[in-house]
């Protein structure tokens, strides 16, 4: 929630799903990021002078309510065979899948998503290869099956390096002694320096 809107118990919130007029319906319940109580949408509409929605919940009446609000993300239930389209996922689904090349070797596990343009990029870490970003097009991606926990990709067409191994030869570098931020009882020591001429 972005702030408050007048005096009613109205907030100003910013959008974070594809679909706000779907998500934001009168008489759908949200949650408060990590609460269990409800708040039941009593009114929404988009806000014509800028980004966001305005919400208001029956839960919260007065200004010092939708105040409360301010900062907090909100969460409804998903039903993904229900709510979504075949072959649409959500991120959370596809965050922590395995990544495969054609032939079976693990490349890595999706750590991360996120959008350049209308595409969105899986950043793929912990593999055989160094890390790499998978833009989610069909030039690259053969199988995808989050649900599953399945992505399989055309792993030549990306151009992937293998992981170095660590050079077990390559020196070290020698640990530096954290500095201690105790001063003695007595207080700070003086430093013996040469008097300026």
């Amino acid at each position: 929630m972005r702030g408050v809107h007048g005096l009613n118990g109205a907030v100003r919130a910013e959008v974070l799903t594809d679909r706000p007029e779907d998500r934001f319906v009168v008489g759908l319940v949200l949650y408060r990021e990590g609460d269990d109580r409800p708040l039941t949408i009593a009114a929404a509409e988009a806000v014509a002078d800028g980004p966001g929605w305005r919400l208001r919940f029956r839960e919260v009446a007065t200004r010092e309510g939708a105040d409360g609000l301010r900062g907090a993300y909100l969460e409804t239930s998903v039903r993904p065979d229900e709510d979504l389209a075949r072959g649409a996922y959500y991120w959370h689904e596809v965050i922590g899948c395995t990544v495969r090349g054609v032939d079976g070797a693990e490349l890595g596990t999706v750590k991360d998503i996120y959008r350049v343009g209308e595409t969105e990029v899986f950043a793929v870490t912990g593999g055989s290869v160094t890390d790499f970003d998978l833009p989610a097009v069909r030039a690259f991606i053969r199988i995808f099956a989050p649900r599953r926990g399945e992505i399989v990709v055309d792993a030549e067409s990306l151009d992937l390096q293998p992981r170095k191994a660590p050079d077990p030869n390559r020196p070290k570098a020698p640990r530096r002694r954290p500095r201690s931020a105790i001063v003695p009882a007595d207080g700070p020591e003086q430093l013996d320096m040469p008097a300026e001429p």
